[in-house]
């Protein structure tokens, strides 16, 4: 029931890395206003998340009566409250969220509506500007409607920009000198503009400059408006990116609650919890009998040899690495990181690009030996031939063997030309044989490189989650330097989804692996007793 419910409401947000500096950057605004301002998104935030949490529940009914009917408003209050708190995460977990216009459907019936009313109305601006005297009832409310754009663009300490606007947009000024023919919109559109260019981030320059180029009216005041837009967009992410650090906390805390009303009326809710860090529990007994493991002491791993207990935190770990093997297709996914699945797909996939990556270039560089070691951009071209290649991976109609040959192919050209530039000998036609096939050998599922490739990024994942507390990062493992650069950006992203998970669920955590742990170590009394 989770399942479907969250899976239904999970958010599709734009990613962005660009983060244009804003308004308040540019015109230097003191701290003391920049945190009013972010004290009132964070009330406003807080309303909203508030309204949400109390919305109606409904009563705790054994499964055999009959089904309670729910009211719209309940229905919607919890749509509100789900939407509420996808919003929250997806701005605490994804770094590069940003709000970006919507873009209606090139050839949709929403488009052509829209476009057919925007130029009726442009069409009737045009028409009263060409009257003789002209009309300017549709200008007054739109340079109305910029004027209250304009002071919302403010900070309660900017009264000075503040009086400038409200004395030269007077409305009831505007209007009388309309009716006495003395109406100068040319002059008002300039200031308009030059209080666009005070108030716009350094992003916005460029187009601020271009409404400077535009001499007529109507095109004008449509640029404007859609410049406006774009301003509104930056005060809104700058506005995100500030409760940002104080959402972090409060976003946990609604999550947790949110969950915990839900495990109420479900207490099986947690099942799917529990198998998950079983297996993971279970994989690392299966080390620990093995003498694989050292004490529990040690961030790199969760068991001792011989009898000792594994550690929670280790276990933990484990837990979320299995998550980067998931079958999605054939497997439910844990209900505590159900609202990430998407997120941890895409890093599964993007890992499994990266193993493939790795190989190719650990194979190509022993093969070739130091003579393409030191050559600059010799991998970030193969990585490139790779990427375009191998980008269909996630689909099911994908044939991976041939790709590689493909990627075999080429690779071996690359070389050959690399090597005859540098003054080295081409690959003789056996060595190059020899090299598309291990090249091509990495589509077998027990291929010796890829295994040890992709257990070495599976030992440095797992080292950045035991030390993510550290500010530097693990020792990478030999082999993975040509994938350095990728790999961390990857490690970085998830561990950060890792850690706001545990913030989030980890009293839930604590008490399941209580129970587990508790019945492993009694296990490992009872064989100590009997040897």
């Amino acid at each position: 029931m989770m399942t479907a419910f969250l899976k239904e409401k999970q958010l599709k947000m734009s990613q962005n890395p660009d983060k244009p500096h804003t308004s308040e950057e540019k015109l230097s605004v003191s701290e003391d206003d920049q945190e009013e301002s972010v004290d009132n998104v964070d009330q406003s935030i807080r309303k909203r998340t508030g309204e949400s949490a109390t919305g109606s529940h409904r009563d705790d009914t054994p499964k055999s009566s009959p089904p309670r009917l729910v009211s719209l408003e309940e229905l919607m209050e919890t749509a509100k409250g789900v939407t509420n708190m996808a919003l929250a995460h997806e701005i605490i977990v994804n770094g590069d969220f940003q709000i970006k216009p919507a873009e209606l459907p090139e050839h949709s019936l929403e488009k052509k509506v829209r476009d057919i009313v925007h130029k009726a109305f442009w069409d009737c601006l045009e028409a009263q500007l060409k009257e003789d005297p002209p009309t300017y009832d549709h200008a007054i409310k739109l340079l109305g409607e910029i004027k209250e754009t304009l002071l919302s663009f403010l900070l309660p300490g900017h009264a000075r920009l503040r009086n400038q606007i409200t004395e030269v947009l007077d409305l009831d000024l505007i209007k009388q000198e309309a009716e006495n023919g003395a109406l100068d919109i040319s002059k008002l559109v300039e200031f308009v503009i030059g209080m666009m260019g005070t108030l716009c981030a350094p992003a916005r320059d460029e187009e601020i400059k271009k409404l400077k180029d535009i001499h007529e009216v109507v095109p004008l005041f449509r640029a404007i408006f859609s410049v406006l837009d774009l301003m509104k967009m930056d005060m809104a992410n700058f506005a995100v990116s500030s409760i940002r650090p104080k959402l972090m906390q409060q976003s946990a805390e609604y999550e947790r609650k949110k969950f915990q009303e839900f495990l109420e009326k479900q207490p099986n809710s947690l099942d799917l919890v529990t198998d998950w860090l079983q297996e993971a529990a279970d994989d690392l007994g299966k080390l620990r009998c093995k003498k694989l493991l050292s004490p529990c002491g040690d961030d790199d791993d969760g068991a001792a040899g011989g009898a000792a207990a594994l550690c929670p935190t280790a276990v933990q770990n484990r837990a979320y690495l299995k998550l980067l093997k998931w079958d999605h297709v054939n497997r439910p996914f844990p209900e505590t990181v159900l609202m990430d699945q998407l997120r941890f797909q895409e890093i599964q996939l993007e890992l499994e690009q990266l193993l493939l990556t790795g190989t190719v270039l650990l194979v190509t560089f022993s093969a070739a030996g130091s003579a393409l070691a030191g050559i600059a951009g010799f991998a970030e071209k193969i990585k490139t031939i790779i990427k375009v290649l191998l980008a269909g991976l996630h689909l099911p109609s994908f044939n991976l063997r041939e790709s590689l040959a493909t990627i075999s192919e080429k690779v071996c050209a690359e070389v050959n030309s690399c090597l005859s530039q540098h003054g080295f000998t081409p690959f003789t036609p056996e060595r190059e044989t020899v090299l598309k096939g291990q090249i091509q050998a990495a589509a077998n599922p027990d291929n010796a490189i890829c295994k040890l490739i992709d257990s070495r990024i599976q030992k440095f994942l797992d080292s950045h989650l035991a030390s993510s507390h550290r500010r530097s990062l693990p020792a990478l493992p030999g082999g993975l330097g040509p994938i350095q650069r990728e790999l961390e950006e990857i490690a970085v992203k998830y561990v950060r989804l890792v850690n706001y998970n545990k913030m989030v669920f980890s009293p839930y955590y604590d008490a399941v692996l209580g129970k587990i742990l508790a019945k492993e170590e009694s296990q490992l009394i009872g064989k100590s007793e009997e040897s």
